[in-house]
C-alpha cells in the first residue's frame, strides 16, 4: 500500500500487533499520570478481509466525547489512512431509538458515508459489546449494529462465520444519475472505446456517495490501467459540482468464484477496498441484468496494490425499483492504542 500507511504503522509507538481489544480502557478522557493530556483510545482494523494486513485499513476512536471538530479532523491527517471514524457514544435509550452517532474523515474532510469505515465500525463496536467469543443468540442488540451517520442510518448485522465474524450492512437507496458518454469517457482515461464494454451503461450511483461505474471488458485492461490524474479530474469536475469518482468493474475475472474484479483509482490514491462504490455496482449490476435480484455477487479488489479484499453484495428489485442495497465482508484487529493531545 501507499507509502503514507505504511508510515502511520511507525510512528504510533504506543500500539501493539493484534491484541485482545477489551483489554483496553475504552474511550477513556483520563490524563495520564503526572501528565496534562487527554487519552483518547483507538483501534486499527483491516476491512473486508480475513487476514491480518490485507483489505482496507481503517482507525476507529471508540470514544471521541471531548474531542472538537479541528481535533477529528487532525487526528484523521494524523493518521493517514483513508478514513478515521469517531465514535461519539449516547445515553443507551437514545442509541437504541437513534443508533450509534459515528462521524468519518478523510485526512482532508468529513464525509457522510463509506463502506468500509462503516463496516469496520459497527465491527468494533460489536466486539466490545459482546468481548471475543462468540455473539450469544440472546444478545440481540450485538447481532444488528445502527450507526447514525451523516447519510442517515444505516444497519449492520452480524453472523459468526468459519472465516471469521461476517457483517453486512443495509445501504441507503441507490440514487441512479447520468450515463456518461462511452468516447469521452475513454478519452479521459487514455483507452480505446472498445475496452470499455457496449452493452453497459457507464454510469452514476449513489448509495450516499456518487461514482461512475465503468465496466472494462478484459481483465488485462483493467489491470494495466494508467491514468491521467489531470484528464481524470477534469473530466469529473465538468460533469457535477459534486465529488465523483470512476469505479472500474471487469467481469473478466479468471475465477469462477469471483463476480467482478474492480480497481477504485481515485487520483492521486487507490483504494483497496470501496465499499460504498461495491454498493452502487450492485444496485447497477441488478438494474441492468448483470446479476439477479438478491444474489451474492463476490467482488474482488485491491490484488493490483497487494491488499486483496473481498466484498460479497445484493440488491432486490421491485418493478424497476432498485432497493435493499447490502455490502458485506469480515474484518480483523491489527493493532490499538492510545493518542494524547
Amino acid at each position: 500500500m501507499k507509502d503514507t500507511r505504511r508510515r502511520f504503522l511507525k510512528t504510533l509507538a504506543v500500539s501493539t500487533i493484534a491484541p485482545t481489544l477489551l483489554d483496553r480502557a475504552r474511550g477513556s478522557t483520563a490524563a495520564s499520570p503526572g501528565q496534562n493530556a487527554r487519552c483518547f483510545h483507538f483501534v486499527q482494523i483491516d476491512v473486508f478481509t480475513s487476514q491480518r494486513l490485507q483489505g482496507n485499513q481503517l482507525s476507529v476512536f471508540t470514544d471521541a466525547r471531548g474531542l472538537s471538530d479541528s481535533e477529528m479532523q487532525d487526528l484523521a491527517r494524523e493518521t493517514n489512512l483513508d478514513e478515521t471514524t469517531f465514535v461519539l457514544p449516547r445515553d443507551p435509550a437514545v442509541e437504541a431509538q437513534e443508533g450509534v452517532k459515528v462521524r468519518i474523515f478523510t485526512p482532508e474532510f468529513e464525509i457522510p458515508f463509506a463502506g468500509h469505515p462503516t463496516l469496520g465500525t459497527a465491527t468494533v463496536l460489536r466486539t466490545l459489546r459482546t468481548g471475543s467469543g462468540t455473539l450469544k443468540t440472546s444478545d440481540a442488540s450485538a447481532s444488528t449494529i445502527v450507526l447514525d451517520l451523516k447519510v442517515g442510518k444505516v444497519p449492520v448485522s452480524f453472523r459468526e462465520e468459519a472465516d471469521g465474524l461476517f457483517g453486512e450492512m443495509r445501504q441507503v437507496p441507490p440514487v441512479f444519475g447520468a450515463v456518461h458518454d462511452r468516447s469521452k469517457v475513454a478519452e479521459a482515461l487514455g483507452l480505446d472505446a472498445v475496452e470499455i464494454e457496449p452493452d453497459l451503461p457507464i454510469q452514476t450511483v449513489s448509495t450516499g456517495l456518487p461514482f461512475a461505474i465503468v465496466p472494462i471488458r478484459r481483465l488485462s485492461t483493467l489491470q494495466s490501467l494508467h491514468l491521467d490524474p489531470q484528464k481524470v479530474n477534469n473530466y469529473l469536475k465538468a460533469q457535477t459540482t459534486e465529488r465523483l469518482g470512476f469505479y472500474f468493474v471487469s467481469r473478466d475475472t479468471g475465477d469462477s468464484k469471483v463476480g467482478l474484479r474492480t480497481r477504485g483509482i481515485f487520483p492521486p490514491i487507490e483504494d483497496p477496498a470501496t465499499g460504498s462504490a461495491a454498493g452502487c455496482t450492485s444496485a447497477w449490476m441488478v438494474k441492468y441484468g448483470v446479476a439477479q435480484p438478491d444474489e451474492t455477487v463476490l467482488i474482488l479488489q485491491g490484488v493490483e496494490i497487494k491488499r486483496p479484499s473481498q466484498l460479497f453484495v445484493r440488491s432486490s428489485k421491485n418493478g424497476t425499483s432498485i432497493s435493499n442495497v447490502r455490502v458485506g465482508g469480515h474484518a480483523v484487529q491489527v493493532m490499538e492504542g492510545e493518542a494524547s493531545l
